[in-house]
């Protein structure tokens, strides 16, 4: 399996995580800014899997790296908050 299709599996689970994030937190305060970081930064890195320029740059060694920052930065931030 390819980097690639790690990162679509991160950002599923990164938009399962949020959605269930605000299903359990609701009535918590700025719950609509937190989902959407969560949400929104798996959305974007499925996104990047499926466009051509999006496969370019997880392609490159900074591309991965960045993703995968991003992705744990995300998930941390999702079990912790």
């Amino acid at each position: 399996m390819t980097s690639i299709q790690y990162l679509r599996y991160v950002a599923y689970a990164l938009f399962a995580v949020g959605i269930i994030n605000l299903r359990y937190q609701s009535g918590e305060e700025n719950l609509g800014i937190r989902t959407l970081l969560i949400v929104g930064t798996g959305v974007v890195l499925f996104a990047l899997t499926y466009f051509s320029f999006g496969k370019k740059v997880l392609a490159t060694p900074a591309g991965k790296i960045l993703a995968w920052i991003a992705s744990i930065a995300a998930t941390l931030f999702a079990i912790l908050n």
